[in-house]
């Protein structure tokens, strides 16, 4: 032992051993070994159930946080929209939230989340970023009814922004978003393509805010009005944030310098518009005139 410790007599004798053992100890580790691969198989497929139940969880949280996050980002689009469309109107506008819709289909009328104890008063007028959407028509004290312009009881005032033209868009009278223009003799130049803009008649509306495309324009020769349709801009079916818009200032007559003894001039009143703001959506066709 001390020779084969000192010289390594016996280092060749021992690797020869270790090929006839070898196998031995092959044999003899098989059980463990089989013990080791069944602890292995079922072990790993529960922490792969686990694992998996975990990773449907946090794709399904992911999902929903993308989907919050693309709907903040189409919310912020829509509200810079609406931010934008502000800075063209003259007058004072408030925003508002759509929160309910009349589900009679013949009714077309959004309820809003604003109403008499925020200032909304009947007839005022209704916009999204794309164009116009109503007037107010029944007012709540935090709410309010507003009546679509596609609806066939309201009447918009609108002008041809190509020439000038002037009509009378009313909603349509079937369950179709869209609006008919009323009145249209046959020499009035209209064409499809041609953008329809708020006349401003009736002091409702903001003059030149966009209200609708026309469609279609259809005439027959043996009626006296031509056929015009057209296709409201305003997201109808799909926005949710809107803007109500506040009249505009009321104008007072100037003061003048009275010289002694001169009578006193009556006091300045404001000056009234020429319309009612409720009259735009009551005018009855068969009154009506080109």
């Amino acid at each position: 032992m001390f020779a084969d410790g000192r010289f390594g007599y016996l280092e060749r004798v021992r690797y020869g051993l270790g090929y006839v053992t070898t196998p031995v100890y092959w044999v003899a580790d098989i059980p463990t070994r089989i013990s080791f691969w069944i602890d292995d198989v079922f072990v790993s497929r529960s922490d792969l159930l686990v694992e998996n139940e975990r990773l449907r969880e946090d794709l399904l949280v992911a999902q929903r946080e993308l989907q919050l996050l693309e709907s903040l980002a189409s919310e912020n689009s829509r509200l810079l929209d609406l931010r934008e469309a502000t800075q063209v109107i003259a007058r004072e506008v408030m925003p508002a939230e759509i929160i309910n819709v009349s589900p009679d289909p013949y009714s077309k009328r959004i309820l809003i989340n604003k109403g008499s104890e925020d200032g909304v008063f009947l007839g005022q007028a209704l916009l999204d970023a794309k164009g116009l959407m109503g007037q107010v028509d029944e007012v709540l004290p935090f709410s309010a009814w507003v009546l679509l312009i596609t609806d066939s009881h309201h009447i918009t005032p609108v002008e041809v922004n190509r020439n000038g033209e002037r009509a009378l868009a009313r909603g349509s009278r079937s369950t179709v978003s869209e609006l008919e223009l009323e009145f249209v003799t046959q020499t009035q130049d209209m064409k499809a393509g041609d953008l329809l803009v708020s006349s401003g008649m009736g002091q409702v509306y903001p003059k030149n805010y966009p209200v609708a495309e026309v469609t279609s324009v259809y005439s027959d020769p043996g009626q006296d009005f031509t056929t015009v349709k057209a296709r409201p801009l305003a997201q109808l079916a799909s926005t949710r944030h809107v803007m109500l818009v506040f009249a505009s200032e009321e104008r007072v007559l100037p003061e003048f310098d009275l010289e002694p003894g001169e009578e006193t001039l009556p006091e300045a009143q404001p000056v009234k518009p020429v319309f009612d703001e409720s009259q735009v959506s009551q005018i009855d066709p068969s009154t009506s005139n080109q």
